[in-house]
């Protein structure tokens, strides 16, 4: 289980005002969103029509850390506040650690690199660990707790509970800032936030859906928590009920296979500049640098007053899926493939 600091949860249970309340809403902005390039840099990294199961976990977590993002954005918007996405302090370094030091407390280092058993238990597991998985007889990745750290989940629990103590009175800002769009999320997972309880719920949600709970593998929508689906992959079967388990779950399911023949030695933690100017792949590297800045953008403009950005901002994204598929072909020599970059530049959006 990742953690952070425990003075980051006293600080915002020691607020006494909304604006104080904003800047930690930003650091959950950035949080959700640090963890999709090292999601999709393992998905990219998937030859086409290969391990297709893994892919499709993957790109499941990918879809619902861009909802736990919206739904932050939703809520600062909700209390006044103005998310800021297109800026370059917004990116993470790769490698590097995550957005307020989480997981500082276990040595996690966050990578872009392909998608190996390795890096689905050391990053990915690691990322999405639950304060108390359920006892399914396979390995535990935690290690001891330090008292100085707190969770992720406490982190949350923090601003619903302060939230909760403001009261409905910090709800000033513009609806119409609000993103709601079907299309895109299902009403029951994104909706406009205009109160108590509509903010609670909302970041009660990204807890459910990242860890789960201490007594299921499942959220109330019955979706395996992130991590248990990243187990399937690491363990190579589907979680399924099983009665004969004292916890009523298993890895007994059907295969979920990652073939290491069909997964791409990417370069791992790549930069723009580690290609040679004027080269094929420092083209496709600048590129989907450019792509990726100006998806920023767009959801920057969808969540500060122009939501119909959206359609926009996934049109840029299925343009990097595009190109990002091309690139990772670049065979650059010892059997190392070329890998985006992620890193934010100057856009002309």
């Amino acid at each position: 289980m990742l953690k952070l600091k425990k003075e980051v949860v006293e600080k915002i249970r020691r607020i006494t005002n909304v604006v104080e309340l904003h800047y930690y809403l930003q650091n959950a902005i950035e949080l959700e969103h640090a963890t999709i390039p090292v999601y999709l840099t393992g998905l990219f990294s998937l030859k086409q029509a290969q391990n297709v199961e893994a892919g499709n976990l993957v790109r499941s977590v990918v879809i619902e850390e861009m909802l736990h993002m919206s739904i932050a954005c939703n809520v600062l918007n909700a209390i006044g506040g103005k998310p800021q996405i297109n800026k370059p302090g917004f990116v993470p370094t790769f490698p590097g650690p995550l957005p307020m030091g989480v997981g500082e407390d276990r040595g996690l280092v966050a990578t872009l690199a392909p998608l190996t058993k390795e890096q689905v238990k050391t990053v990915f597991m690691a990322i999405e660990e639950p304060q108390n998985p359920i006892d399914i007889p396979v390995e535990k990745f935690m290690l001891a707790a330090d008292p100085s750290y707190t969770t992720i989940g406490e982190f949350y629990q923090a601003i619903i509970d302060k939230i909760t103590q403001l009261g409905n009175g910090i709800f000033t800002g513009d609806q119409s800032r609000q993103l709601v769009d079907t299309k895109w999320f299902p009403s029951d997972e994104l909706w406009a936030v205009t109160d108590v309880d509509s903010a609670c719920s909302a970041l009660q949600l990204i807890v459910d859906q990242g860890e789960g709970s201490s007594k299921s593998p499942v959220d109330d929508e019955g979706e395996l928590a992130h991590y248990y689906r990243f187990a399937e992959i690491y363990y190579g079967k589907r979680l399924v009920r099983d009665k004969a388990s004292p916890v009523g779950w298993s890895f007994s399911g059907a295969p979920v296979p990652l073939n290491p023949d069909d997964v791409y030695n990417l370069k791992q933690n790549a930069k723009a500049e580690d290609y040679p100017a004027g080269s094929v792949a420092r083209r496709y590297a600048d590129q989907t640098n450019y792509t990726y800045s100006s998806l920023l953008n767009s959801l920057h403009h969808t969540f500060n007053g122009e939501p119909q950005q959206l359609d926009h901002a996934m049109g840029l994204m299925y343009e990097l899926r595009l190109s990002v598929q091309k690139m990772v072909t670049i065979d650059l020599g010892n059997g190392v493939h070329a890998a985006p970059p992620f890193q934010y530049v100057a856009t002309n959006v």
